[in-house]
């Protein structure tokens, strides 16, 4: 457990004795002063300030309440940015009163008669991120921590009577920051101590949260226990520091939450290994294992004759076992996400647990069961609630750096807190999963050193050198002291949908074994998702804290300026359902391969920094955009989900559809369950169904569990409906297949088809009717793509920048060719090869509206009818005109149009100049 307390081991037998103690557990006679409330501060830009004195010498400072910022009080230069599309206003959300750098805070403490000879110790909670604490003009010491309490002894400082307390607190940089830029990060998106300290998510604050108390006791000779547990050999042990030189005469006692006594036991004259004591007992008959079903915890309290300390655990172990995630000795799934520190309203994390258990209960509401900590720890409350609701935790340290090893005072600094972390948060039993940080680069020597060194120290949590580097070849492969492995892609490929739903056509009988099977650990997807959803601009009036929406306003006043801004919310959730339906495809792939041990989303929340990244289906706020329900997302986002692998989303008459049916279970083994597969047309009519019965499901991949299929028999276009219940729960998937006829329409005689802009011209000059569909590369537009715009356009601008269509399933256009009105499968041929032309001003409704990114806001469209003098047009910039025996879809597509346009329904009723047709001309 500990490498300096190694072979030294007490079995304690356990027996019935259970002894009632306090449930206010105390370390010898304890005092507290709640130091919250009312405070004066001064700001000290200059660094005018040498010492304390300043603070007296200079004119009386603000009021303000403490726990807070400077932010919260309204302290600091006043936001005076004006919302415009550009890259600063569109970087993030803006503080609307910033400070960087030193501050001085100062209230009278009275310390009681009592008091007198004892150790009085201060705690700052959270700091960000240097401290130096004054004692009536006199500087007892400073503290540095990004992730844990500032505390002090101030025995030898404070005697009975009133004192004078200045708290110094410096928000500005002090170790060598390292502004990312270059291909992968074109504009300046981070610094060395990333989500810890960054103005994109968590803003750059100044002030105290969480607690501010001096307590006081007498000297302490027990502190720090420790629990670990071995949930296969069915043990626990308890370890602890202590003064003396032997101990005896104290006891264990386990309480449950309610307070009661599970087990107590007397302890005499345990062996020590300098100041460290270690006992292991076997664990109490009734004490049962946590998980996310079943999060128990206990109290562990230690007793002597004059003191005792108290700690919260589980029991639980997390290890790995055939490159598989095992906790309590059962196979693991993380359904994860990422949290980095987006809390828009105050723009530093809840110190209370309630609100952290509101979040979880939103994640777990979305079926996700595990968190990462993008670069930063959270405070105690995130981990006390995580504990109650279930919830694995991967904790960061405070690091996103491309130049690891280089800076020796960051290095220590790191050291520092990595051990800080694991004394303050790691009897957790959330706290399951410790990585030195996000995508680092540099020497990786530094790392697999510290990882080792933490490995060796505690032994409750597994350890990463980094989630995930784009530096080869420490990205592709795990490093020596891995013991699980964050990735998006290994030498033998892609292990998420990014590299592959824009390249490949749609299909779902695959998985990642080929690209991840040879891991010898447990391999978890970076970072999956990062589909960019369209701003929900009615989320501008949530903003009532210190960070205000210019972002948004921008987005909102360029749409009413270019008379778009009634399309806001349908193209919110337009690119929305796309992004859902990625996310879907991305979920499934993983749990159906064999060898993966969970992805973690970015993210299933807004990004409202790094150049506004809406990867969102909720806001920034939790909240849902109206895009999915968690009910919803749990059908394919659960610890059990019913799966399908069949071959493609369009089928075509005389086609067979074959569908492999499995159950990806990560919940527990379940017997004599009955599995059911039905394939319905669109008006509800079942078309095939399978039945499998007496059905064993083991932990894992349940593969081969049956075959639905039928022919595609069918005289018109429909979308098809396949659903997978586990019968008898709540635990049903369902899928869209597209089935067309083979038949191509030939086109009346009054139509013109063409792909020459001078013969549609010259057509529509006479009066006639065209279906003008030009060739792309003759066509001025914008390529087409089926993905959305990745993470942001502004901090990705080099790519293409849509998101998705928004159709008008009303136009009888589209009447044969049956659609919802945003982007779904079978669109991604006619995305892929199209283009978007650009329809600014031209008061044109378009047939099928492609959703510009949010920077340039053009109204832009791939297919739309008009009025061209006394002629009739339907221009498509989709190409329905090539291979169209392969193409099915674009067959179908040019079908239904030219069935439309044959049609008394046919009347345009926008106009479109000549010249304007002319301009899409390259």
């Amino acid at each position: 457990m500990f490498k300096f307390f190694t072979g030294i081991v007490l079995i304690v037998a356990l027996n019935a004795c259970n002894t009632a103690i306090k449930s206010d557990i105390t370390a010898g006679d304890t005092y507290r002063i709640n130091l919250t409330g009312n405070w004066q501060v001064k700001l000290d830009s200059l660094d005018a300030g040498e010492a304390a004195q300043w603070f007296a010498k200079t004119l009386k400072g603000q009021a303000i309440t403490l726990p807070g910022t400077l932010d919260d009080a309204g302290i600091g230069t006043a936001d005076t940015l004006t919302p415009a599309l550009n890259n600063y206003v569109l970087s993030n959300l803006a503080r609307k009163h910033q400070y960087i750098g030193k501050a001085w805070y100062q209230r009278e403490i009275t310390i009681p008669e009592n008091w007198s000879g004892k150790e009085i110790n201060l705690k700052l909670e959270r700091v960000l991120w240097k401290s130096t604490v004054f004692i009536d003009n006199k500087k007892v010491a400073s503290r540095e921590s990004l992730i844990g309490s500032h505390d002090y002894e101030l025995g030898a400082y404070l005697t009975p009577g009133t004192h004078s307390l200045t708290v110094l607190i410096d928000n500005s940089d002090f170790y060598p920051n390292i502004n990312v830029t270059g291909d992968r990060y074109p504009i300046e998106v981070n610094q060395e101590m990333a989500h810890a300290y960054t103005n994109h998510t968590q803003i750059k604050w100044n002030g105290i949260l969480g607690e501010i108390v001096l307590t006081a006791s007498d000297k302490a000779t027990i502190a720090n226990l420790q629990v670990y547990s071995d949930t296969k050999n069915e043990l626990l042990d308890f370890v602890f520091e202590s003064t003396q030189n032997s101990i005896t005469d104290f006891s264990i006692e386990i309480q449950k939450a309610d307070g009661s006594v599970l087990f107590s036991q007397p302890i005499t004259a345990p062996k020590q290994d300098g100041n460290l004591v270690k006992i292991t007992i076997q664990k109490p008959e009734n004490i049962e294992q946590w998980d996310e079903f079943n999060p128990v915890t206990y109290k562990a309290v230690l007793k002597t004759e004059k003191e005792q300390i108290a700690l919260e655990f589980g029991y639980r172990t997390v290890t790995t076992a055939d490159a598989q995630l095992h906790l309590n000795n059962h196979r693991i799934f993380l359904r994860g996400n990422l949290e980095c520190v987006i809390f828009p309203l105050t723009g530093y994390p809840p110190m209370q647990e309630a609100e952290w258990a509101s979040l979880y209960k939103q994640a777990k509401d979305y079926g996700l069961n595990h968190i990462r900590f993008h670069s930063w720890c959270p405070p105690e409350a995130a981990f006390a609630a995580a504990d109650k609701a279930g919830m694995y935790l991967q904790v960061e340290l405070p690091h996103w750096s491309l130049k690891v090893g280089k800076d020796a005072a960051t290095t220590t600094f790191l050291q520092q807190e990595a051990d800080k972390i694991l004394k303050d948060y790691g009897h957790h039993p959330s706290f399951l999963f410790f990585s030195m940080g996000n995508e680092l680069e540099g020497d990786f020597n530094v790392l697999n050193d510290l990882v080792a060194d933490l490995k060796m120290k505690d032994s409750r949590h597994l350890y990463a050198t980094t989630s995930y580097s784009f530096q080869k070849p420490a990205g592709l492969r795990p490093e020596l002291e891995d013991q699980f492995f964050i990735t998006q892609y290994t030498e033998k490929g892609w292990v998420r949908g990014q590299g592959i739903f824009n390249t490949k056509a749609p299909h779902f009988d695959q998985d990642y074994t080929a690209t991840s099977s040879h891991l010898k650990i447990p391999m978890i997807s970076h970072e999956i998702g990062q589909y960019s959803v369209y701003p929900d601009l009615s989320e501008i009036p949530k903003y009532t804290g210190v960070l205000a929406p210019h972002n948004f306003v921008a987005v909102k006043n360029d749409l009413e300026q270019k008379g778009l801004i009634a399309l806001a919310s349908d193209f919110t959730r337009a690119s929305g359902k796309l992004a859902a339906m990625l996310y879907k495809e991305e979920i499934e792939r993983a749990l159906k391969t064999p060898g993966f041990d969970g992805f973690q989303l970015l993210q299933l929340q807004d990004f409202p920094g790094q150049g506004t990244a809406l990867v969102g289906l909720l806001n920034a706020f939790w909240e849902s955009k109206g895009i999915i329900s968690g009910e919803e997302f749990k059908t394919f986002n659960s610890e059990l989900v019913p799966l399908a692998r069949f071959e493609k989303a369009v089928y075509e008459q005389g086609e067979t559809v074959k569908v492999d049916l499995e159950i990806a279970n990560f919940y527990k083994e379940l017997k004599n369950q009955k599995l059911l597969a039905t394939l319905k047309d669109s008006k509800g009519t079942l078309i095939q169904e399978t039945r499998v019965e007496n059905l064993n499901l083991a932990l894992g991949n349940n593969v081969d569990l049956g075959i639905l299929e039928t022919s595609v028999q069918i005289d018109k276009a429909d979308v098809w409906s396949l659903e997978l219940k586990l019968d008898g729960t709540n635990y049903v998937n369902n899928w869209s297949i597209w089935v067309y006829p083979k038949e191509r329409v030939t086109p009346a005689q009054t139509i013109v088809t063409t792909q020459s802009f001078e013969e549609a011209t010259t057509a529509l000059k006479s009066g006639k009717t065209v279906f003008f569909n030009p060739k792309l590369e003759e066509l001025k537009g914008i390529e087409g793509r089926f993905v959305p715009v990745f993470w942001s356009p502004v901090h990705f601008p080099d790519q293409p920048g849509t998101m998705g269509l928004l159709i008008d399933t009303k136009n009888k256009a589209l009447t044969d060719f049956p659609t919802s009105t945003y982007s779904q499968w079978q669109w991604w041929d006619l995305c892929i090869q199209s283009k978007s032309v650009k329809l600014d001003g031209l008061q044109i409704k378009p047939i099928v509206r492609v959703i510009d990114n949010f920077v340039t806001n053009h109204d832009l469209a791939n297919l739309f009818e008009a009025k061209v003098g006394d002629g009739k047009l339907v221009f498509s910039a989709i190409d329905l005109s090539t291979d169209l025996k392969n193409r099915p879809v674009a067959r179908q597509l040019r079908n239904s149009i030219l069935n439309y346009m044959a049609s008394e329904e046919f009347q345009p009723k926008n106009n479109l100049a000549p010249k304007v047709l002319t301009a899409f001309k390259k």
